[in-house]
């Protein structure tokens, strides 16, 4: 489970405009950390293998990218400025994700596995009362501050502060580009909305693994664990996982490297080269979100080709078509020059 550093939720817990936007400065940031850990494993599939395990991770993926734009808006409406193209701001794997305690989760870059899913996305994603939904009784509720009570004791400030908070200019909200249900932050209402749909994508609701068009992702990892899809099923319209099944074939997974880095390839090789031209890519494509959330939303397209461009580079990396046949990872750090 992730825990939330109590520096950050004290900056909530003393209130005010400042502390507000620190921490969804922070939840940027965080919703960024969590997307190379994804795409890495989603990357390390061979395409056309693993196809239901592939969808699930890339829904996931797509509904990151909308977190991170509705975060980016409530900071925006709150007279703050979303920060991306910075160094500092990306997280270094392994390690915690921003805003969480040091000796909590360590999340890292690694090739698609069952434990990985296990282990580490559904921790990412758990709620604070998670339901099994399987044959092994339910995991005993737990308190400490998760993703879902960071939102809601954000959301909880907003309200307090009320509708005079909403400083931000209305033109640098961003509402088309990623997936339905990007939508402008103007007041408490609209606020309260944009945190709901982060906090039931990732965890479900309090009553209900659904949040409103899929499983959330907690539950969407989980089907990758127990095989099968999570299903209701009449007369008592119980959910459990005994849906259609998700077949992980090993076959079709890349034998790419764990956490690698740009300074950890040979000097000169065909492998250290490709991946500082993806972490150049990967800066570009910061950068250019970074703009869209800061004014410039024409730069949203411009992003949108990048990460398409991303995803073959990564491809072309983990297959060994541009290292010499040796399958590399891309280690999405920062490099502004190519």
């Amino acid at each position: 489970m992730i825990v939330i550093h109590p520096k950050v939720s004290g900056l909530l817990e003393r209130g005010g405009v400042p502390g507000l936007r620190e921490a969804l400065q922070t939840a940027v940031e965080l919703e960024h950390a969590v997307i190379p850990p994804y795409l890495y494993a989603l990357y390390s599939l061979v395409p056309g293998d693993n196809s239901a395990a592939a969808e699930i991770i890339r829904s996931v993926v797509n509904e990151e990218m909308l977190h991170l734009t509705l975060a980016a808006n409530l900071l925006n409406a709150v007279g703050g400025r979303p920060v991306l193209d910075a160094p500092d701001v990306l997280p270094r794997y392994p390690g915690p994700l921003p805003g969480t305690v040091a000796d909590g989760l360590v999340v890292g870059l690694a090739p698609f596995s069952v434990p990985l899913v296990r282990d580490t996305f559904m921790a990412i994603e758990e709620p604070e009362h998670p339901e099994d939904y399987g044959p092994e009784p339910a995991m005993p509720a737990r308190e400490p501050l998760t993703i879902g009570q960071f939102y809601r004791q954000i959301r909880t400030t907003i309200e307090g502060l009320g509708e005079g908070v909403f400083t931000g200019k209305r033109d640098r909200q961003v509402t088309t580009g990623f997936l339905p249900g990007a939508i402008a932050v103007t007041g408490v209402a609209s606020a309260s909305q944009a945190i709901d749909t982060i906090i039931d994508q990732g965890e479900g609701t309090r009553t209900s693994p659904w949040d409103g068009t899929d499983v959330a992702h907690y539950y969407r990892f989980a089907e990758i664990v127990h095989g099968r899809r999570l299903i209701r099923f009449p007369p008592e319209q119980r959910w459990a996982y005994l849906g259609d099944p998700i077949i992980v074939d090993p076959a079709g997974i890349r034998d790419v490297p764990v956490n690698p880095t740009l300074a950890g390839y040979p000097a000169g090789s065909a492998a250290q080269r490709a991946c500082r031209s993806f972490n150049y890519t990967y800066t570009t494509l910061l950068k250019a979100l970074h703009a869209t959330f800061n004014g410039t939303p024409g730069k949203l397209r411009s992003a949108i080709d990048i990460m398409s461009s991303l995803q073959q580079q990564a491809l072309d990396m983990m297959a060994g078509t541009t290292t010499h046949g040796v399958p590399a990872g891309p280690s999405f750090e920062w490099q502004p020059t190519d």
